[in-house]
């Protein structure tokens, strides 16, 4: 997507912090894709990256020197976990290290690249970070193989149980894999460079030669005629936003909501996007889970979220529902409605009952509510609500009612005449509308209500 317009110039020599101090981890501020950060690395040869009090200070400095500079962390981790030798010392020191990045959250980026191991408790500060990158060495897990075993008596592999594949695909820990360590760099870079470096500033506008007004009809194009046909709704994204292209963080968990990073007209923005491809889009546990900490990343970093429904509801289910559904689907609702960036949100086709709620809709707060002409909110479905209303009724009558409700009740235009719709658009206005929404909504400011920290249902 390019380079950011009007960064810093390149630091000369990077800036050791701690640099007389021995152990495994090293810290230093070096210059990243044209900005500072404090940029930590762990040394696998020394001792296995093994985690002493004394590198768990080192981490600990590095994030509270980026949050008093107000800069990103990135942490290139392998370790094997604490160093066992040094025993309670060591736990320490990583107990350090985790409260001062619990203290940069939402300040400054933090994204951690996992090269080797990451075993027990340095594997946890995984969970702390706002991205996580894992090259093909890398594993993490709480605990090994061994362990797991023993308790379950299943055998199982390190990359099975904690490999780059089972954290991208099962547990939803990684971002997004890289091939390599200077791939992972790389990454890094294009990742930053849609974000701030601190929570008080704008992202940087990165440049383009796409026309905010360029006209996507082929985005309209991509629904199929069945209002039950799939298609992928990565595919309506890459229409809008800048040359095409899109960051999808997390895309193999909960791949029933899209997460991603983009451009419009140069500004960076977060997509959240229910994915008619995988379970028909419903939103489970997942997704809510998924959706609700991307906000929440979005939201604390000044990125606009453009929200793209297409659902049919909540995925129904005795497990989901004892899991705790009720729970994680607030997560979504909380996340959206104590979001303070700029909102829209745009329904392609399907937004029924709750999770028309919880997809940024105008009741829970959204700046900007779109929609195609092939939009349907409504409560639920023609066929839930005929066998509802009318459960007495002959299957030949039913058709008859179906088509009836269809007809009334299923299309945007009854949602704009009661205030839940701003506009119903034109599916080759899409790009342009949306640039116009992000250019009038720029100045928006919320004051926030103070108080110790609110109460996520997590």
């Amino acid at each position: 997507m390019g380079q950011a317009v009007g960064s810093d110039p390149a630091m000369t020599t990077p800036l050791m912090l701690r640099a007389g101090v021995p152990g495994a981890v090293s810290a230093a501020v070096h210059s990243v894709g044209g900005r500072p950060a404090v940029v930590v690395n762990f040394d696998p040869s020394h001792k296995r990256g093994a985690l002493t009090r004394s590198d768990g200070d080192t981490l600990a400095e590095a994030a509270r020197f980026a949050r008093n500079e107000r800069v990103p962390l990135v942490v290139f981790m392998a370790s094997s976990g604490a160093d066992v030798g040094e025993g309670l010392d060591a736990l320490v020191g990583w107990g350090r290290a985790a409260r001062e990045m619990v203290r940069n959250s939402g300040i400054v980026p933090m994204i951690m690249v996992v090269t080797g191991p990451a075993v027990s408790g340095p594997a946890l500060l995984l969970g702390l970070a706002d991205a996580v990158i894992m090259t093909p060495d890398a594993y993490a897990f709480v605990s090994g193989p061994r362990m797991v075993t023993a308790f379950t008596g299943v055998p199982i592999s390190v990359d099975a149980l904690g490999g780059p594949a089972a954290h991208a695909r099962s547990s939803g820990v990684t971002s997004l894999i890289a091939a390599s360590t200077e791939d992972a760099g790389d990454l890094v870079e294009v990742l930053l460079a849609h974000l701030p470096s601190h929570n008080d500033e704008e992202p940087p506008t990165l440049a383009t030669d796409d026309p905010v007004g360029r006209l996507t009809p082929e985005a309209g194009a991509i629904l199929p005629a069945s209002p039950t046909g799939s298609y992928d709704v990565r595919a309506v994204a890459r229409a809008v936003v800048d040359d095409e292209e899109i960051i999808e963080l997390r895309a193999a968990w909960a791949s029933n909501l899209v997460t991603a990073l983009a451009t419009i007209g140069g500004r960076p923005i977060g997509i959240v996007a229910n994915q008619p491809q995988t379970l028909a889009g419903t939103l489970d546990i997942a997704a809510s889970q998924k959706g609700a900490r991307f906000v929440n990343f979005c939201d604390g970093f000044n990125l606009p979220i453009l929200t793209l429904v297409d659902t049919p509801g909540f995925a129904p289910g005795k497990d989901q529902e004892w899991r705790g559904m009720i729970r994680h689907g607030a997560e979504m609702a909380f996340a959206y409605a104590r979001a303070t960036v700029p909102r829209i949100s745009l329904t392609l086709r399907k937004s029924y009952g709750g999770a028309f709620i919880v997809m940024d809709s105008k009741t829970i707060g959204n700046d900007l509510a779109l929609a195609w002409p092939t939009a349907e909110i409504a409560v639920m479905g023609a066929r839930g609500a005929v066998e509802i209303l009318h459960r007495r009724a002959a299957p030949e009558e039913r058709v008859t009612l179906e088509a009836d409700y269809e007809a009334r009740l299923l299309n945007p235009y009854l949602a704009a005449e009661r205030g839940l719709l701003d506009a119903v658009i034109d599916p080759s206005d899409t790009r342009r509308e949306i640039a116009d929404a992000l250019e009038l909504l720029a100045t928006k400011r919320e004051r926030i209500v103070p108080r110790a920290h609110d109460n996520s249902p997590l």
